[in-house]
């Protein structure tokens, strides 16, 4: 049952948490209390298996029609339960995948839930959250370890402190379509997968050698499954909780011998083991040994709190940081902007980045464009507002945001400003502007040219950070005979090429050549590559 929190206060917000993963969809509904505390209403579970026949590749219509019903339950549950606010965030299966970008669309056209698709290393700071919320670190490091479908998170943290974080491609499901063709797995695939196991963990020895943990702290299904079947070995009752359940290193090497000879009938007759995932625990297992016997862990800990609490987490810490006064701006129009942008609850993280995304795609083009620093102010102030809008609703959030620019009463703006701002921020996503649309067509020529050419940026910068997880970190245009934005990124950069190239009509535009969006590792100074600007 949930804490009784009568002593706090009222609940102020009661929101839910989704967990889009490879291998299940799980969301969480919580109440949040003025101490900043939340105690569980809900939850739901379903598992979905996005990752079965590997992670990367596309997800099949039948794949996406079953996690749009999956949401559609959740949805259903969130609105009985009523909740304010759904945070749903995706991790390797969606974010990956080529066509990851249609199922977050089909999210909002037909669940009206919007997915924030994170990179590996913003899923291992949630993890920590949640196991620095759910357990007692005191301050000594630990090793935290997140197996999931797609990837696998590494963190070692105190209670207070995250030391390290990083996010590996050795999730079970993705491990499993590699390397495990046989069942029972062989003695060849077993070594296969641990030396490949060692290459990928370099990394994390050197993290290690820094802050030295004998403790393991396990999180997510797998390590839950894991903990299950040795506390079964051991005849030791879980049916409170798990949270917490230790066990030795010698405990599980006795149980892996034991344990990884089986087949998957006889993998089923396990007691502890959820059989749903009887297809990918040998992957985990074969990982977790691996780990213990390179970092000489002794002891191993459970966690039932895992990303979706590491989400709620987050967001108190998040919302505890708004409650403090914006500084006073001395600028009339930048203190205007940021008054509305507040009273709106902005997306901060988000619309900032694509602020900055798009004032570099303006700096970098200006011998193009020939625009001035006026324009370049109210690009920069269209893209702060441009989703404003979902302070009012979801659906259709970007007439939302033109409707409150043209009647916030900005100061320092002239009307034709206003104006201008108002429909950039309008047509940052779906159509493109089109004298159809009533309040468009009553602009001035000149005002008209202005919006399609800001929007032109605005669209591009947006895509370019369509997880809302700010995984463009930096950017460089060249023009030639096309012209080619070079990306830099945190994590897979599918999604953004993705949103990107979907919004290019008006950039295009601009510059009358097509648009090419390129991934590199490392970031040339402009020209060094040999391309020039025509």
């Amino acid at each position: 049952m949930p804490e009784d929190k009568s002593q706090n206060g009222r609940a102020t917000r009661r929101i839910a948490a989704i967990d889009l993963g490879t291998n299940s969809f799980h969301a969480v509904i919580v109440d949040i209390y003025p101490d900043g505390s939340f105690s569980t209403v809900d939850a739901l579970k379903e598992m979905i298996f996005l990752g079965k026949d590997g992670v990367g590749r596309m997800l099949s219509h039948s794949e996406m029609d079953l996690g749009i019903d999956t949401l559609k339950k959740i949805k259903t549950l969130c609105v009985h339960q009523n909740v304010e606010n759904i945070l749903a965030y995706a991790t390797s299966a969606i974010r990956e995948a080529e066509n990851g970008g249609v199922f977050i669309q089909r999210a909002i056209d037909e669940v009206q839930i919007k997915i924030m698709a994170i990179p590996g290393i913003k899923e291992a700071e949630l993890v920590a959250y949640a196991v620095q919320h759910g357990m007692q670190l005191g301050n000594t490091p630990h090793l935290i370890m997140d197996i999931g479908g797609g990837s696998t998170e590494f963190i070692i943290a105190d209670n207070k402190e995250i030391f390290f974080k990083d996010s590996k491609k050795l999730g079970v499901s993705r491990m499993t379509a590699d390397y495990l063709k046989h069942d029972p797995v062989t003695k060849s695939e077993i070594r296969l997968l641990s030396t490949y196991y060692h290459k990928r963990l370099a990394d994390i020895r050197m993290g290690m050698e820094l802050y030295p943990a004998d403790v393991l702290i396990g999180s997510s299904g797998t390590m839950q499954n894991i903990a299950s079947m040795i506390a079964a070995m051991k005849h030791l009752s879980t049916s409170v909780t798990l949270n917490e359940f230790e066990y030795s290193a010698e405990d599980f090497f006795r149980f892996y011998d034991s344990f990884i000879r089986l087949n998957k009938k006889k993998r089923l007759d396990v007691p502890g083991l959820d059989t749903k995932r009887a297809d990918f625990i040998v992957a985990g297992m074969i990982l977790v040994k691996k780990v213990l016997e390179e970092f000489k862990i002794s002891r191993i800990k459970t966690s039932v709190q895992a990303m979706r609490e590491g989400i709620i987490v987050s967001y108190i810490r998040q919302e505890m940081k708004n409650l403090q006064l914006l500084a006073d701006y001395p600028d009339t129009r930048r203190r205007s902007v940021f008054e509305l942008l507040r009273k709106c609850r902005w997306h901060e993280l988000h619309s900032s980045h694509v602020s900055n995304l798009a004032l570099k795609l303006f700096d970098q083009t200006i011998k193009w464009h020939k625009l001035g620093y006026r324009e370049k102010e109210l690009l920069e102030y269209s893209a702060l507002l441009h989703d404003i809008g979902y302070h009012i609703s979801h659906r259709k959030h970007h007439k939302h945001s033109l409707y409150i620019i043209l009647n916030a009463d900005l100061k320092g703006f002239s009307q034709d400003e206003i104006e201008i701002m108002a429909h950039v921020s309008r047509y940052h996503r779906r159509s493109t502007p089109k004298n159809r649309h009533q309040l468009y067509s009553e602009l001035t020529s000149s005002q008209k040219k202005l919006v399609k050419t800001l929007s032109g940026f605005l669209r591009v910068a947006d895509g370019l950070d369509r997880s809302h997880y700010q995984n463009v970190t930096d950017l460089r245009v060249e023009i030639g005979s096309n012209v080619r934005i070079y990306i830099k990124t945190i994590a897979d950069p599918e999604l953004e090429i993705w949103g990107a190239l979907r919004k290019k009509e008006l950039f295009e535009v601009i510059f009358g050549k097509k648009l090419e969006i390129i991934p590199v590792d490392i970031l040339e100074p402009k020209g060094k590559r040999g391309g020039s600007e025509k």
